[in-house]
């Protein structure tokens, strides 16, 4: 992935040359936000070295409530072709995820079924759709036979790698991308059986260029619906695709989120769906103890952090700040002082980002500053201690209860016991700390010197 680039918030130079960040609580425009879904959905993708490990519950509503509900512990259940078990235990999967479990045997069933199913990042899904595309292919059949869309160029490729590590074993499979600036020329047929890309090519392949028959696609894929929907035109596009395709073809919609407008869209491409719904995991304060300090300006912040660190041994520490500015700043006071320190921030490419993060969680770094761009989707053993450096508040200036859970969530994993600290430096944040706790109902004590003893012995 080193040559792609998910287009990021450009940096402008003043009259004299400084670099001046744009203001991150400018309210986002719609683009801006889908690229934001975007990236983090990515992120998650290349940082994920497994599977989340999830104990929540799987929802199963069938289309036919009086057929039998399968469920499989196996792959071997599943009967697929031995090329293709073997290229799933290549991929390291022993047994399938929970949502692989209910999904799979709906997604092979004879005649074929429909599914719409929402599960977070990290649960499997990728596989398990790429896995039915694989089963439903004819090898000796040189056209495109299954068609999955994916929101942005990357996407297209990160999916396009599971494919291609799951019929690895089976060459006689080939993989299209149909994405801008893959050229063909007019009049070309497709060879290859399965073709991924963005809405907007895909369209203009089965329409305008006629590179695919579109009655000929037996596997309709519509991964990442939620970030897909972000902009307005993939919707139309991915709509008037379905349209084409012919009324036995299989449709498989995947979102991580069930907002209304995710429902309503996945509603209008999947007629009669079997629907699986995987829980997402609750995360909990019950794990971790919080605190607050309270400080006159920055630099004061700054010293208690200093006074907090020497006070305690910290396995590993990740500091959130309001600003990419204020990040950069801590971050390099935090290295003077002779901490291992990672930053990670929104103007920072895609890759990029992974790579700190791998650091992070491999130990190299201690301490990772950052902004909001993280507070989802890390799972960090080691982290004992999430420090606010600024308190989580929205656009205008109220708490951000969620983006508050999330950040802190990042300690307390896995049932261990965890350790938050906030900064308070104005009456403001004060009242914005007051409405937290309130919220959570959750008292957050002062923290004293008898209060960092009792943290020591938590940590030790």
């Amino acid at each position: 992935l080193s040559s792609l680039h998910l287009k990021e918030e450009k940096a402008k130079p003043d009259s004299n040359g400084a670099v001046l960040k744009m203001d991150e609580n400018v309210e986002k425009t719609e683009d801006e936000e889908k690229e934001d879904r975007a990236a983090q959905s990515l992120l998650n993708k290349l940082i994920r070295s497994n599977l989340v490990d999830t104990t929540n519950q799987v929802e199963v509503l069938q289309r036919d409530p009086t057929s039998p509900l399968y469920s499989v512990k196996s792959f071997e259940e599943l009967r697929l072709k031995p090329q293709l078990l073997q290229g799933v235990y290549a991929m390291g999967f022993n047994r399938p995820s929970k949502i692989q479990e209910n999904a799979l045997p709906m997604m092979l069933a004879e005649p074929p079924q429909n599914l719409i199913a929402q599960s977070q990042s990290g649960t499997g899904k990728t596989a398990a759709f790429v896995l039915a595309m694989l089963s439903r292919v004819e090898p000796g059949n040189k056209y495109p036979q299954c068609l999955c869309l994916s929101p942005t160029y990357e996407l297209a490729l990160q999916t396009g790698k599971v494919i291609e590590q799951m019929g690895k074993f089976y060459p006689e499979l080939k993989l299209a991308y149909a994405v801008r600036g893959n050229k063909l020329e007019r009049g070309q047929k497709i060879s290859e059986q399965i073709v991924i890309g963005t809405p907007g090519t895909v369209l203009d392949w089965c329409s305008k260029l006629k590179f695919i028959d579109p009655k000929k696609i037996k596997v309709f894929v519509l991964d990442e619906a939620d970030v897909m929907i972000a902009t307005q035109g993939h919707q139309d596009q991915s709509i008037r695709i379905q349209r084409m395709l012919p009324r036995d073809c299989q449709m498989l919609l995947f979102s991580a989120t069930f907002e209304d407008s995710v429902w309503k869209f996945a509603q209008k491409v999947v007629p009669d769906p079997n629907i699986i719904k995987l829980k997402r995991e609750e995360e909990t304060l019950d794990t971790i103890k919080q605190y607050y300090v309270l400080c006159n300006n920055r630099d004061e912040k700054f010293q208690a952090l200093c006074n907090i660190y020497g006070a305690i041994t910290i396995a590993q520490a990740m500091i959130f700040c309001h600003t990419r500015k204020t990040a950069g700043w801590l971050a390099a006071e935090l290295s003077k002082e002779g901490h291992q320190v990672a930053l990670l921030s929104g103007e920072m490419m895609v890759e990029q980002r992974a790579a700190v993060i791998e650091r992070f969680r491999e130990g190299k770094e201690k301490v990772l500053v950052t902004t909001n761009v993280c507070a989802r989707g890390i799972d960090v053993e080691q982290v004992s201690v999430v420090i606010n450096f600024d308190l989580p508040v929205d656009k205008d200036g109220n708490p951000d209860n969620e983006t508050y859970l999330h950040r802190i969530g990042r300690t307390g994993r896995f049932g261990k016991r965890g350790l938050a600290i906030n900064m308070v430096d104005s009456k403001h944040s004060m009242n914005i700390l007051n409405r937290i706790q309130e919220h959570f109902n959750k008292k957050i004590n002062k923290l004293d010197t008898d209060d960092l003893d009792e943290i020591e012995k938590i940590n030790n």
